[in-house]
């Protein structure tokens, strides 16, 4: 396996982000069918600099700085894979705005505040509704848990059904493949990223599942206070249960292959298939197109594909960087 540093990404519209130690990156199908990139250094927050070496703290601030930076990915792509928009952005005065500053934070807490209440205030007013019928608090909170997995499985369920959600499931799997041949030392060319598999050991959706699994210890241990109380307590919780989660994501992710790990893992692995779907070739390309430049700003030399040459760099705006040498050329492989 190559340097352990830690790759992930996620899927955003007709395309992929990828992030690493130095870099993030964002490739996108234009209409056109070409692929546009856009990357830059990474800027985390100056709390997200200072807690990273605290263990349960750091998970739930790394998680708004990466929340932060898949909304601008987000936007991005969704700029650029607008109808008459793509590589052809650039030749008028229409062209996206990159979401920075307050707006940017604006919109992460407006999707943060919409979690918390589906995922957390909606379950336990559900379960306070049923209280009259439980005696015992610890039922009503594990009540109140299921009615929390239910809700975020049938979320899935229910957004996996509409095409362009299945589209971006595809980008998912294909960021998953993506790394799994880069971690195995494996050639980053369509042929070799096909063979690996969807699932990831440190995906997202096992990370959602794992802070619902949390969820439900941690709150059956609170009783059965008012209701108020009860949801300032769902409220305040949230991030320590997401710091800790992180923790064990962090942990399976370097242990995957320890029997135990593997095992404790299942869930999440098995909530991904819902969540990803099988990329083709012209998907395996963005991905793979993401995954290079983090990559090269990492150090590291790759061999990839040659299809790529086509791919173009792009200012944030959808500006090409005409002067920057082509990400596709192929170049030797870093030696062991």
């Amino acid at each position: 396996m190559n340097e352990q540093v830690t790759y992930g990404g996620q899927a955003v519209i007709e395309g992929v982000m990828m992030r690493g130690r130095d870099a993030m990156a964002v490739a996108v199908r234009a209409p056109s069918g070409e692929i546009l990139v856009w990357s830059e250094p990474i800027r985390c927050s100056r709390l997200a600099r200072r807690v990273r070496p605290l263990p349960f703290v750091r998970g739930a601030i790394l998680l708004g700085d990466t929340l932060a930076l898949g909304m601008r990915a987000l936007m991005f792509s969704a700029a650029l894979t607008a109808p008459n928009r793509g590589n052809e952005a650039h030749e008028n005065g229409d062209r996206p705005t990159p979401v920075r500053g307050m707006s940017l934070w604006f919109a992460v807490a407006a999707a943060v505040i919409f979690a918390i209440v589906l995922f957390f205030v909606l379950p336990l007013v559900a379960a306070a509704l049923l209280d009259r019928f439980i005696a015992s608090a610890v039922v009503s909170n594990t009540v109140e848990g299921v009615i929390r997995l239910a809700i975020l499985l049938g979320y899935v369920l229910a957004i996996g059904r509409m095409p362009e959600i299945r589209r971006v499931f595809a980008y998912h799997g294909a960021e998953h493949k993506a790394i799994h041949a880069w971690e195995a030392g494996d050639d980053l060319t369509v042929e070799r990223v096909r063979r690996y598999p969807l699932e990831h050991p440190r995906c997202g959706t096992g990370f959602l599942l794992l802070v619902m699994l949390l969820s439900i210890v941690v709150f059956a241990l609170l009783g059965r206070p008012a209701l108020e109380l009860r949801i300032a307590s769902r409220i305040l919780l949230v991030p320590l249960i997401a710091g800790v989660a992180y923790e064990c994501l962090k942990f399976g992710g370097r242990h995957a292959n320890r029997w135990l790990t593997r095992v404790l893992l299942t869930p999440g692995m098995r909530m991904q298939r819902a969540t990803t779907r099988q990329p083709d070739d012209a998907i395996l390309e963005v991905a793979i197109a993401a995954l290079v430049p983090v990559l090269a700003a990492d150090g590291h030399a790759v061999r990839t594909e040659p299809r790529l040459a086509n791919a173009r760099r792009v200012e944030a705006d959808g500006r090409p960087l005409d002067e920057i040498a082509e990400i596709g050329e192929p170049v030797p492989l870093a030696a062991d």
